[in-house]
């Protein structure tokens, strides 16, 4: 059965190329790390492949002949190609797939990893992320999640912790909120302030009687355990209130107050089970957010 000339082995291309590059059969064979008459073998098909002569022999090599010379870009052009083709499937089979849970407190659940994730998504669309916001510290290991972000340490033994960095707080309020009641100068002001605190902790109590402020509970007019509803109130301008840094500036209108304040920062632990070295697409998502959150966490504004 004949050939015909637009039906060849395109494999044979990278013996043309070599060839045609190096000038010889000899120094092609070299480059290649293959034998010579393998590669004087794969020109002669070509040629019969193609009806067509590519090379004339010399007596120092060989020399490319007119037609080889015109097929020579559309040539380099496959070679391309087949790289690019190469470099896909290669990228393809080290991108990780499968589903990862990650858990952490329902405000960093709703403020701080959101734009992580939809990163790593553009990243990694192979893999599903499913966010379980819960200020439950034992869900982790329950097995209810894969991975979690943290502000307190892990413990057990089971569990592998990596602290990330610091959760820095602040005073903020909104403008509406500044501008109808003016603007703190100093922390003992915050005394005729409306101030957002919690229902049932008594952190912030705490907090400002160590800096000599002895503030009660009924300094702070709205109370909530709810994180996202705190935040909520700072927001519409009710009043003063203390959030992470990383919360205020997804609220457009707020602003921060009493910078010289010295709120203690809440450490920032990724915790992960041991048997992480075992899954791809659970490393490939912790490594992700160890690189990631300490950079979220920096920013201020």
């Amino acid at each position: 059965m004949a050939t015909h000339p637009d039906r060849f082995d395109w494999a044979l291309m990278k013996t043309f190329l070599a060839v045609l590059d190096a000038g010889s059969l000899t120094a092609a064979a070299r480059n290649l790390g293959a034998q010579q008459p393998t590669l004087s073998r794969h020109i002669a098909e070509l040629e019969v492949q193609l009806r067509t002569p590519l090379f004339d022999r010399t007596g120092r090599g060989v020399s490319p002949t007119p037609a080889a010379l015109a097929i020579a870009d559309a040539a380099r052009q496959m070679a391309l190609g087949a790289d690019s083709l190469a470099r896909t499937l290669a990228g393809r089979r080290n991108q990780a797939a499968g589903t990862v849970r990650i858990t952490t407190s329902m405000v960093a659940a709703a403020y701080l990893l959101p734009p992580l994730m939809a990163e790593l998504h553009r990243q990694e669309p192979g893999i599903q992320l499913e966010l379980i916001a819960s200020d439950q510290l034992s869900n982790l290991l329950r097995r209810e999640a894969d991975i979690a972000v943290r502000m307190v340490r892990p413990e057990q033994t089971s569990l592998v912790a990596r602290k990330l960095g610091d959760v820095h707080i602040g005073a903020y309020a909104h403008e509406t909120y500044l501008l109808r009641e003016g603007v703190p100068r100093e922390p003992a002001e915050l005394a005729r302030h409306t101030l957002i605190g919690y229902a049932t902790d008594d952190l912030l109590e705490r907090g400002f009687a160590a800096r000599g402020l002895p503030f009660t509970r009924e300094n702070f007019a709205f109370r909530t355990d709810d994180s996202v509803a705190y935040g909520m109130l700072i927001a519409r301008g009710a009043g003063i209130g203390f959030v992470a840094h990383y919360n205020a500036r997804h609220w457009p209108g707020v602003q921060r107050v009493l910078p010289q304040l010295a709120i203690p920062p809440l450490p920032c632990w990724l915790a992960v089970h041991r048997e992480i070295r075992s899954s791809k697409v659970v490393r490939r998502v912790y490594d992700f957010l160890a690189d990631a959150l300490p950079r979220a966490l920096a920013q201020v504004d």
